[in-house]
């Protein structure tokens, strides 16, 4: 146990699932934790992101997945009520009571207030009544305090008060007419749900040419044409310049680049994140207070002296999602308590492989779009010998058995060299299952020819490796 109440071995700034992990571990490890949250304990996924996202994202899939089955059909438009209600029982109607006794029972001391570094190892907390609470660590403080949307200079576009990932996952009545900035991931799903649960008029400015700009293109060209064909605008290389909302709560008006005037009745700004460092005190300790924090492959911060600093999830900006914090979580957590016990630290888990050969990512719209490691693109550029093969998911015949009309496409991305995976992409409805086989093969190096023995059951979508494999050649 710790010497005092406010004296532990590690303390956590940040209670969202990915500072949630790292405590775990550093408990499992044999140490004492501290967990501080100024907000809700189970972070930006549980309440405004990944959990109701999804929520709202599952009955429009199911609904367009009995659109393609014959002798199936809806009985009118989803039910917006019902959908809403069921994502605020997933969210836990906003009460993190249930998040905080997972903490205590890790067990973990959990802190309610805004964490502030002041100084090396000491934390200082403003508790919700205005007091302040000093805390120290012995051997570690963890930042794990994620990002905040970011917003464009656009002007009128902060004044009009656009919706972020907050306020869209957390809607209580859906706009009939909506404007969209962005064609991220963000952008792309919320578009999609809400289009599905009553926004008429939904229209997407991208300013690129093309959504999904950093997965492979046919990705993002497959979602554009479902976009269009459910009646969702989509204006590439288009930007808004102006955007004007006089009565707060009122219409939105929005001009974009090629003179065109558009009104709807919420704008929401998917357009990327940035690391939540503001006001964390990282300038006691002589870091820099804007952008991400720097740290190493155990996720020790750089350039702070004695290496008790660390930076897990999308604070450190290496990847951007929740289950890549968690794997950095877990690492930092091991990580801190062998140093802490004199034992070697040269873990495992030291070495950050996923991070370096690429994270898997799952867009959840319809349809689907799962990938990991690298893309073709990014293979080149990195010095790969590269060889690309792409394939039909429709051609497969458990896809053709799961949906009429079909229409999907998968791609690997193979090093010549070595005869190995760097990136592989699947595109289609109800792809997501196929991603974890994909990301075992890319990461733990399976060869091809040893890929080629792993027999995928008939008939199922999953025999599409079978057929990537026969085009590459095997």
């Amino acid at each position: 146990m710790a010497d005092g109440n406010d004296v532990f071995d590690v303390i956590v700034i940040g209670a969202g699932p990915v500072g949630e992990n790292a405590a775990k571990r550093a408990v499992r490890g044999g140490l004492t934790a501290a967990v501080v949250e100024e907000r809700l304990a189970g972070g930006e996924c549980a309440y405004y992101a990944c959990i109701p996202s999804k929520a709202l994202l599952r009955p429009m899939g199911l609904a367009a997945e009995v659109s393609r089955i014959p002798g199936l059909e809806l009985r009118g438009p989803i039910d917006a009520a019902a959908v809403l209600a069921r994502r605020d029982e997933t969210v836990s109607n906003l009460d993190d009571s249930g998040q905080v006794s997972w903490i205590e029972n890790v067990p973990a001391t959990f802190v309610r207030g805004r964490g502030r570094l002041a100084g090396p190892l000491q934390v200082e907390v403003t508790t919700p009544d205005g007091g302040v609470r000093p805390l120290r660590a012995r051997h570690a403080v963890v930042i794990a305090t994620g990002s905040d949307p970011w917003i464009p200079d656009t002007p009128g576009l902060r004044e009009a008060r656009p919706w972020t990932n907050r306020e869209a996952t957390s809607v209580q009545q859906v706009p009939k007419r909506l404007v969209v900035i962005g064609g991220g991931a963000v952008a792309c799903e919320m578009s999609q749900a809400l289009h599905s649960l009553g926004a008429q008029e939904t229209t997407v400015f991208v300013r690129g040419d093309r959504l999904l700009a950093r997965t492979e293109p046919f990705a993002g060209e497959l979602l554009a044409k479902s976009f269009q064909d459910s009646g969702i605008d989509v204006r590439f290389s288009r930007s808004c310049v102006r955007v004007e909302r006089p009565v707060p709560g009122g219409p939105v008006t929005v001009h974009t680049d090629d003179g065109s005037v558009i009104e709807a009745d919420e704008i929401l700004v998917g357009t990327g994140r940035r690391a939540a460092v503001g006001d964390i005190g990282l300038d006691t300790i002589g870091l820099p207070t804007v952008g991400p924090i720097e740290v190493d492959a155990s996720m020790r911060a750089t350039g702070v002296p004695d290496g008790w600093l660390y930076a897990v999830g999308d604070v450190n900006g290496r990847n951007l999602l929740t289950h890549m914090g968690k794997y950095q979580a877990r690492i930092c957590g091991d990580v801190i308590a062998a140093r802490a016990q004199g034992r070697p630290d040269n873990l495992r888990a030291t070495r950050d492989i996923a991070d370096d050969q690429g994270a898997p990512q799952v867009i959840f719209t319809d349809p689907q779009v799962c990938a990991v490691g690298r893309t073709e693109a990014r293979a080149r550029a990195d010095g790969f010998a590269v060889r690309a093969v792409e394939y039909d998911i429709g051609a497969v015949s458990g896809a053709y058995l799961q949906a009429d009309g079909y229409t999907g496409r998968a791609k690997i991305v193979a090093d010549e060299d070595r005869r190995v995976l760097l990136g592989v992409t699947f595109v289609g409805p109800a792809v997501v299952d196929l991603l974890h086989s994909a990301t075992v093969a890319v990461i733990g190096e399976v060869t091809l020819d040893r890929l080629w023995h792993a027999v995928p059951p008939f008939p199922t979508v999953s025999e599409i490796w079978l057929h990537l494999l026969e085009e590459y050649g095997l």
